[in-house]
């Protein structure tokens, strides 16, 4: 966290004149607000003027609701999440979705009830009663849109920021301790936060005279509490393109689905996938994975980044996100839209087609650092010598990376095939300083983890049941340098006692261990005394061994990865003190990985399908992972592959879940095996891929491109 002498320091150097636009924009919006709504009209204002999700008719005036998060992004953010954010609204389903205190009451009932608090909230306020706010029960359910009504009609009382978490981060940096400032108030609501952090920046002769707007952008721009890592999306505008002059005409990004209606309506992914279904009906269920790039699409942050693409092999543009998501009913189709500021010098042909063949697909970082590094010229589009670019970390090593640093070991887990060890070995590199390696070709890959893992800072090591202390912490062990006749014994360290005595050695540098199948060994022998002192908090803190006696203690630099298989084990079977000490991360199946076809076979689809028929038939801890449909990294692309696959792989690891119960992997692989006997059909691969596209992925289908 920054120290009081940095913000003293950069408030002096912050160009204050640099936000009078954006707050005469504000100014203009609050007008707007008030106009619309004026306070003293709060008490008689009708349902339909606040609640999002309900049928508005041509030309009408926005609803509050929509105004506050969609119409108003000056006064201050409160975008992302779903509208659960303002404790009521009328849901795509027809149902009114209620905050827990309103649940059981009719809709206009609840609907005087929330009121009937905001009117008690803006009384006290004008009072100057603030502590009053927080005895109000169904508001705490919308901190953000109650914190930023509040600094709406009150902005002498509040800040225009909003969310909880970054106003305590804010908190703790004018405080200069980010112990006592993030935790002391962690529980406080939004309003609460606002006004400890006014008081604060009141206190700082530094911001004297200066506007809230002035103190908002300050504050974000020097210490901005959004992850630095920017999600990456390639988004095609429409089927081979054919919204394109549009979005870069209007200066957004479109995509479909307008039949799910507002996206800002579904709190959840499986609420979304619920409705894909219904519109979208599969034989085998319908798309999590299209429901959670709907929602990741809806929640784009100002500053994420978008390649727009037509086909698999040519870059459109690439764009930055500027705007919230909204929603327009208005147009005849692609109705869900983002703003976006786009590039068109990034406009080129790929060299290699890429697997994309849906709408939305994840960009890895190191290969958008390309697509940028590319300039088009005004004629034959040559490619020019790249520039130099610092390598960012893909998202899923930076998440693993972050719960390192604040928890000290971290456990992935999940189904066989989905990467765990990948991507255990992926944050080594990141933490050894390779992080080029993690873009790299397989052998290059390879080499730089062999290199690493010959090093100092990083080891690795497989539990098994006969895996004990003696071989992670010490004991006696068998000296085979002895002459003498008979067994000599040695006291010997084990490797995670020398793992810590490197790092005590090398105090500025961080140790790793990655432990692969680590349910498979018997943890709390294995660690022993050792696992009270993994909490970061009780690191440098002495222990005598209990074999040698010596002192010995963890040093603060030391990190453990753990993988684990959750069709072995589920984390439930864990010890108990092993599981308070390790943060988990899933690491889930990626239908991405495996975007492809196979003669008539969606490689994709067809990975999805399996997946919920396994989910529904056993559970999710037993899905495949996307590793057994790949081939040198890349997805299987030949029948005689998929055959290999299927036959050697998937139904051996099927078999094995379903116990011999023929009846049971019938119903997962429905017409590919015998319905008595379990046995799997025999065909050639040709037949193959094409009854498994009739099994898995016919029926009703959505939009592609």
């Amino acid at each position: 966290m920054t120290n009081g002498a940095d913000v003293r320091t950069a408030a002096a150097e912050f160009d204050r004149s640099s936000v009078a636009a954006v707050e005469s924009a504000a100014e203009d919006e609050r007008k707007q607000v008030l106009s619309q709504f004026p306070l003293e009209a709060w008490a008689e204002l009708p349902l339909k003027r606040y609640a999002l999700g309900q049928t508005a008719s041509p030309g009408s005036a926005p609803t509050y609701c929509r105004l506050l998060e969609f119409l108003t992004p000056s006064l201050g953010s409160i975008k992302g999440g779903s509208a659960a954010k303002h404790i009521m609204y009328h849901h795509v389903s027809g149902e009114w979705r209620l905050a827990a205190p309103l649940r059981g009451m009719e809709p206009e009932e609840a609907w005087v009830n929330l009121r009937g608090q905001f009117v008690q909230a803006f009384d006290a306020v004008a009072a100057g009663d603030f502590d009053a706010l927080d005895d109000l029960e169904v508001l705490r359910y919308g901190p953000t849109l109650v914190t930023k009504t509040l600094a709406t009609y009150f902005p002498e009382h509040f800040l225009p920021i909003y969310a909880g978490e970054h106003l305590r981060r804010f908190v703790a940096l004018l405080l200069g301790d980010s112990a006592q400032g993030g935790s002391a108030q962690g529980d406080a609501p939004a309003w609460r936060s606002n006004r400890r952090l006014l008081k604060l920046v009141r206190a700082h002769t530094e911001f004297e005279g200066w506007s809230r707007y002035e103190v908002m952008h300050f504050l974000y721009r020097h210490s901005d509490p959004r992850p630095r890592q920017r999600t990456i999306w390639k988004i095609a505008p429409g089927e081979r393109g054919r919204l394109w002059e549009e979005c870069r005409t209007d200066g957004v990004i479109r995509v479909g689905w307008e039949q799910v209606g507002d996206l800002g309506l579904y709190q959840s992914d499986t609420d979304l996938k619920q409705a894909l279904d219904t519109h979208w009906p599969r034989k085998s269920g319908g798309s999590l994975t299209l429901a959670r790039r709907l929602l990741a699409f809806r929640d784009l942050e100002e500053g994420d980044r978008i390649v727009a693409n037509r086909g698999v092999d040519e870059v459109l543009a690439t764009g930055t996100v500027s705007g919230n998501y909204r929603f327009e009913p208005g147009r005849p189709e692609f109705q869900h839209t983002v703003p976006v500021d786009w590039d068109l010098s990034h406009a080129q042909r790929l060299s290699e087609p890429r697997q994309w063949r849906s709408t939305f697909a994840r960009i890895d970082p190191a290969f958008f650092a390309k697509l940028t590094a590319y300039q088009a010229d005004s004629g034959a589009k040559a490619n020019r010598e790249p520039q130099s670019t610092p390598v960012a970390l893909p998202e899923d090593v930076q998440t693993v990376l972050d719960a390192l640093k604040h928890k000290g070991q971290v456990i992935l887990h999940g189904p066989p095939g989905t990467g765990k060890t990948r991507l255990a070995l992926g944050a080594a590199l990141a933490m050894d300083g390779r992080a080029e390696a993690l873009d790299a070709n397989a052998d290059q890959r390879a080499k730089a983890q062999a290199e690493m893992l010959h090093g100092d800072r990083v080891h690795m090591v497989t539990f098994h049941p006969s895996y004990g202390y003696e071989d992670f912490v010490e004991g006696f062990k068998p000296d085979l340098s002895a002459t003498g006749p008979g067994l000599t014994l040695a006291l010997t360290d084990g490797l995670f006692h020398n793992l810590c005595s490197q790092a005590t050695a090398c105090p500025e540098r961080e140790f790793l261990l990655v432990i692969d199948e680590i349910n498979r060994g018997d943890l709390p022998r294995i660690f022993g005394e050792l696992i009270t002192l993994l909490e970061l908090d009780k690191r440098n803190l002495p222990v005598d061994l209990p074999v040698s006696k010596r002192r010995f203690s963890v040093p603060p630099n030391v990190r453990i990865i753990g993988t684990m298989n959750t069709a072995d084990r589920s984390i439930s079977h864990l010890d108990a003190a092993v599981r308070r000490r390790f943060a988990f991360l899933p690491v889930g199946p990626d239908p991405d990985a495996v975007s492809g076809t196979v003669g008539p076979l969606d490689l994709a689809a067809f990975f999805e399908s399996l997946n919920t028929r396994i989910a529904r038939h056993l559970d999710t801890d037993h899905q495949i992972g996307h590793a057994y449909l790949l081939r040198d990294g890349a997805p299987i692309a030949t029948e005689e592959d998929l055959s290999a696959a299927f036959h050697h792989e998937v139904i051996p690891l099927l078999e094995d879940y379903c116990l011999g119960r023929a009846e049971l992997l019938h119903r997962i692989l429905g017409g590919l095996v015998d319905a008595d006997t379990g046995r799997p059909l025999l065909m050639s691969p040709q037949d193959l891929a094409d009854a498994m596209a009739t099994e898995f992925t016919s029926g009703g289908s959505s939009p592609d491109a």
